[in-house]
């Protein structure tokens, strides 16, 4: 699977970010908000994410060495992993704090509209980079639901990309919302709800993407569809069945494959390798990411009957 999509990807929420972070300090130093504030946080924090999403991508695409014969694909899942981390402290816990302190000292807001227009420049921007991801992730997906895709994605890009843009995309609503009440009503305890709203919503993100990161990070196997395709491509020809098979993505887009395959008794050494050589061709054919390929012929020996 190629990165050109996630790059894509990345790369639009990197500059949205930037922009909109840009905009959303100036906003809190006219006007106090402490929304504005918490959005400007984490539009600071999204930015770094994209950064180390690439940077990932990057480091990734290392050659293997004798320390590491499998290559470095799995940066891609470690960073990831880092950028959930940093959602959650840097967006998710400052936003909680600071509505927090907001909500016991709740503060006036100077010149509300200001901050009304750099949301809405804001919302404009951030649903470009949400709208690459859907794109993008569209590709991947196929058939599957969204919720799905993010759970069983093996490219971790995507799927942070899509979560960090949904985020930030419901925090401005959510912060827009708490301006508005603000000025509306006068009271400034709305503009700390709508803080404390972000800091939640971003923990739940956050969360949920640890732990699909986490999961990736410490290895997951073929999905059961290509799984399925493994052992059928394997069992075909002189090889009568699949003993035992075990599978693992040591990067998004290397899986390694080991299997013990029962072959026909009395074949010749020459039509073993042959065998062998047949089945790692199928499985690569029918699944592309199925790169490493270990395969042990042996004889099936089925469980002695009782008398």
């Amino acid at each position: 699977m190629s990165t050109g999509g996630s790059t894509k990807a990345i790369l639009a929420a990197l500059f949205a970010n930037a922009g909109i972070a840009v905009a959303k300090f100036v906003g809190f130093l006219v006007t106090g908000s402490s929304s504005m504030l918490a959005e400007s946080v984490h539009s600071v924090a999204d930015t770094s994410n994209q950064g180390l999403l690439l940077l990932g991508q990057k480091t990734s695409q290392r050659k293997a060495t004798k320390q590491h014969p499998f290559g470095y694909g799995r940066d891609r899942y470690f960073y990831s992993f880092v950028v959930a981390l940093m959602l959650f402290t840097l967006g998710s816990a400052f936003a909680l704090y600071e509505g927090i302190h907001k909500a016991t000292a709740p503060e006036a807001l100077t010149s509300p509209i200001v901050a009304v227009i750099i949301l809405v420049f804001a919302i404009a921007l951030e649903s470009y980079s949400f709208n690459t991801a859907i794109v993008e992730s569209r590709k991947v997906k196929g058939d599957a639901g969204w919720w799905s895709f993010i759970r069983h994605a093996r490219t971790p890009e995507l799927p942070v990309v899509l979560l960090e843009d949904a985020g930030a995309l419901f925090g401005l609503v959510l912060a827009l919302a708490g301006v508005s009440l603000t000025t509306v009503t006068g009271d400034p305890i709305w503009d700390a709800v709508g803080t404390i709203c972000i800091g939640v919503l971003l923990g739940v993100i956050a969360v949920i993407l640890i732990i699909e990161m986490k999961s990736l990070l410490i290895g997951e196997g073929a999905t059961p569809a290509e799984l399925a395709k493994i052992e059928d491509e394997l069992a075909t020809g002189k090889i009568l069945r699949v003993i035992h098979i075990r599978t693992q993505y040591i990067g998004p887009d290397e899986l390694l494959v080991a299997a013990k395959v029962a072959l026909r008794p009395g074949l010749p050494l020459e039509d073993v390798a042959q065998a062998i050589d047949d089945a790692e061709t199928r499985v690569r054919a029918a699944v592309p990411t199925a790169r490493l390929i270990y395969l042990e012929p042996d004889l099936y020996r089925s469980a002695a009957v009782t008398p």
